[in-house]
């Protein structure tokens, strides 16, 4: 079964597409990176799979049913730049949120609840800051914690929108760990990228978009100089694995 599919998407702001044509698959127990210019519509495309942005047209389904907000075995993690820390919340708190669709809103957490949430939190390596207000948390540790609260949910598929983004190397550590733990669980990780340099290492499957589907597949098939060439134009520079640097013009 794959993990998700799209036909015919489109999306447009004031009647300019951001999104056209877009088709695609991504099979089950994969760990994918969505990879392509500023601009591409990657952030976007996520969005308009969860049905956070109205699309033109489009059929989307996710593990092969039609998507749903209350489908709780599909999890997100957005951009930390679009949340607002300053909610009056602690950490444990904020895991928390991510048992809800187990336990219901209106339900008090149980003690394995509360449980599973320390466990994430000792995982990612910030058991000390449970009762730590988000908002005195560094921008590396806000996005572990949301990644703990993603881990809580034990959901099927996983939405990521550029968790990389502004973390320590030691930050950035916990998170492929954790993506790749996922992954081993058999669950489906579907990533926002930006860094060119750590796909290869990171990913084994990869989606270069910009504005429309360029290429989808394994990432040794996809991550090529002819493909990168076509997804990003002019001439584009970045490191391989080894080191090498490698210039595409």
């Amino acid at each position: 079964m794959e993990a998700l599919n799209v036909k015919d998407l489109q999306v447009a702001y004031d009647r300019k597409a951001v999104l056209e044509q877009v088709e695609l698959s991504i099979p089950k127990g994969s760990l994918t990176a969505i990879v392509g210019p500023n601009g591409a519509g990657k952030s976007t495309l996520i969005k308009a799979i969860l049905g956070m942005l109205k699309r033109s047209s489009g059929q989307i389904s996710i593990l092969g049913k039609p998507y749903s907000p209350k489908n709780r075995n599909v999890g997100y993690v957005p951009q930390r730049g679009s949340v607002d820390w300053d909610f009056p919340t602690n950490a444990l708190d904020v895991i928390l949120m991510g048992r809800y669709g187990h336990i219901g809103w209106f339900k008090r957490p149980s003690k394995q609840d509360i449980m599973l949430a320390k466990e994430a939190l000792h995982k990612l390596g910030m058991a000390d800051y449970a009762d730590r207000q988000i908002r005195q948390l560094s921008g590396g540790q806000q996005q572990r914690i949301f990644l703990a609260r993603a881990l809580v949910q034990d959901a099927e598929v996983y939405f990521m929108d550029e968790p990389f983004v502004g973390v320590d190397a030691k930050t950035e550590k916990a998170i492929i760990d954790l993506l790749r733990e996922l992954k081993h669980k058999g669950k489906t990780v579907i990533v926002v990228h930006h860094d060119l340099q750590t796909v290869l290492e990171y990913f084994d499957h990869t989606l270069l978009l910009n504005r429309t589907v360029i290429a989808n597949g394994p990432t040794e098939q996809v991550f090529t100089k002819d493909l990168l060439q076509k997804t990003y134009g002019g001439t584009l520079a970045f490191f391989s694995p080894t080191g090498d640097k490698r210039v595409m013009s």
